[in-house]
C-alpha cells in the first residue's frame, strides 16, 4: 500500500470519500469550504492519499495540521471497500512520520458514545486502538451529532 502527500489531481477522490461518509458528518461534496480546506492541505502538504491499486480514485485520505505540541487530524476517511484493511492506519503512521515526531500530541475529534456512526463507522475503536484516550466533549458536528475529543501522545 503506498501512502504519498496528496495532489490536486486527487481532489476528486477526496471529494468521492467525502460521498461516502456524509451521512455520518453532514453536506461536504457540494461545500465551498470544505474544497478550500481540502485545497488548503494539497497546497500545505499536509494532506495524505491512499492511491486505489487501479489508478482511480482513492482508498483514503488524510487532512493533518498543527505543530509541536498539538497536532490535529482534521479528517481521516477509508472507503468503504477498503474498510478494515489498514489503510486508516498506514495514513496514521505516515502522518506521525511526516509530521511528528514528537514530543507531541495527535488530538482528533470524532463520534461522541452515543452517535449513531460511533459504532457503526468504527472510528472510536480504530483511534483506541492506536492509542488514542477519549477526552472531553467537542461541538455537536453539522448534522447535529454528538462528538469527543480523543488524543494521543506522538508518535502514532
Amino acid at each position: 500500500m503506498i501512502v504519498r502527500l496528496a495532489t490536486e489531481n486527487d481532489f476528486p477522490g477526496f471529494l468521492s470519500l467525502a460521498a461516502q461518509v456524509e451521512h455520518w458528518f453532514g453536506p461536504m461534496v457540494e461545500e465551498p469550504g470544505f474544497h478550500r480546506a481540502v485545497r488548503e492541505h494539497i497546497g500545505d502538504s499536509s494532506a495524505l492519499a491512499v492511491p486505489a491499486p487501479s489508478g482511480t480514485g482513492l482508498l483514503g485520505g488524510l487532512l493533518f495540521g498543527g505543530s509541536a505540541p498539538t497536532y490535529h487530524v482534521h479528517w481521516l476517511v477509508v472507503s468503504t471497500e477498503a474498510r478494515g484493511q489498514g489503510v486508516g492506519q498506514a495514513l496514521m503512521a505516515e502522518a506521525g512520520r511526516r509530521f511528528g515526531p514528537g514530543p507531541g500530541t495527535v488530538e482528533v475529534i470524532t463520534f461522541g458514545a452515543d452517535h449513531p456512526g460511533a459504532v457503526t463507522s468504527g472510528a472510536r475503536d480504530f483511534y483506541a486502538r492506536l492509542g488514542f484516550t477519549p477526552a472531553e466533549a467537542a461541538e455537536p458536528g453539522p448534522e447535529g451529532g454528538s462528538r469527543q475529543v480523543f488524543r494521543c501522545a506522538m508518535p502514532v
